[in-house]
This record gives structure tokens, sequence and C-alpha cells, in this order.
């Protein structure tokens, strides 16, 4: 990324899934990117949240991931390549979820379950050698409490599980891949109790808060390597 002298604003590439760079000290309020994907999220809350956006310093992508281990690990690293984003946030629908559920970590092991092609990895596992656990860089008891406390009228809660399927398995891949800068949230299915629209209001406020989050972090990481 190029250093500039001006306060202009770069864009902030997000990439968010339904199924999931380095900023220099001149650039302290860049545009930022964002990268989603989903693996199992209906498509209302989606489109739902494109209307609403993430502001104009928001580069946002969205990307649907199949159910399937192996798309998992074909189409994460290419969208990681393609889009070097500053954030991934994963969602996927939860019919046990009665919250907004924001996943802390993905585990590398247990992974037996057969997939949409009748498909699962023989090491039951994500990275062979890899840790166990991955946590986000993301700090979810922070951002929960946040978006709670905003009436914003959807209830917003913190997991250490994400169910060691197609979820926890995107997730955990999307953490190694991403050195821990992603997220997943699990939603509750329409109507239980939420609208589309409401469910896309509380994943634009989880996510603003992720994005403000990490700014606020690398400025402070920036102050501390300028002194």
């Amino acid at each position: 990324m190029t250093t500039t002298t001006t306060t202009k604003r770069t864009t902030l590439k997000v990439a968010v899934g339904r199924g999931s760079c380095p900023w220099s000290s001149s650039q302290l309020c860049p545009a930022r990117r964002l990268h989603m994907c989903s693996s199992s999220c209906r498509p209302e809350g989606r489109t739902e949240l494109k209307k609403l956006g993430l502001g104009p310093s928001v580069d946002l992508h969205v990307t649907e991931v199949p159910v399937e281990y192996r798309a998992v690990q074909n189409l994460l690293p290419s969208l990681w390549e393609l889009y070097h984003p500053q954030l991934v946030v994963h969602v996927g629908v939860s019919g046990m979820a009665t919250t907004v559920t924001l996943e802390k970590c993905g585990h590398n092991r247990g992974y037996w379950r057969l997939d949409n092609c009748n498909f699962y990895p023989k090491s039951e596992c994500c990275m062979e050698g890899g840790p166990d656990c991955i946590n986000s860089a993301i700090d979810m008891d922070v951002v929960c409490k946040r978006v709670n406390n905003s009436d914003l009228g959807v209830s917003v809660s913190v997991s250490k599980d994400a169910g060691r399927y197609l979820c926890d398995y995107t997730y955990y891949t999307s953490l190694y891949l991403g050195k821990g800068q992603s997220a997943f949230v699990h939603v509750p299915p329409l109507g239980e109790p939420y609208s589309a629209e409401q469910l896309a209001q509380a994943l634009q406020a989880v996510i603003l808060e992720m994005l403000d989050m990490l700014e606020h972090s690398m400025e402070k990481q920036l102050c501390q390597h300028s002194h």
C-alpha cells in the first residue's frame, strides 16, 4: 500500500461469507476491506445487509461458501489471496440459536460428519499439524457488550463452540489463513424470532464494532512503533 502524506481515506476491504493489509503510518483511517462469507445463511439477511451497507469507508464483498469440506479448502485461500481483507466475517444459520451468536474460536479436530457431498476429511481435522484451537483477534465479549448496550432490540451472545461441522471447519480455516483476522456469526432462522431486517441491522452493528476495534488496535500499534 502506497504511503501518502495526505489524510485521504482509502478503501477497507471486508469480506462477508455466508454458508466467510497492513496500514502505513499515514493511513490511520483507511477504507476497510471486508469479505463476508456464509455457509448456510438464507439470502434475505445478506440482501438486507447489502442494502443497509457498512458506510463509504468499507469495501464489502459477499461470497457464498458451499457446505462442503473440499469447497472450503479450495475457496477460502483464493478469497484471502484475491481480496487481501482486513477482516473476513462468516455468517451461518443455526437451528439451535435464539440470539445472534459471536463465535470466539475455531477448532481443528472432530470433523467426522458427512457434508453435502457425503464426504469428510480422513484426518478429521482442518489443518494437519495446526493448533487445536485458534482464537479470533476480535474481542467478542467487548463487541457483544457494546451491541447489547446499543438498544438495537436484537440479543447478542458469545460462544466457544461453533459446532464441529462446516461452520467450525470454515472458521478455523479462515482464522488459520488470516492469522486471526476473522469472525464467525451464527444467526437464528428467520422469524425465530427476528426478521431479515433485524438480523441485517444486528450484523451491521456487530461488523462495524469489529472494524472499529481493529482500527483502534492498528492505531495503537502504529503509535507504539513510532516511539
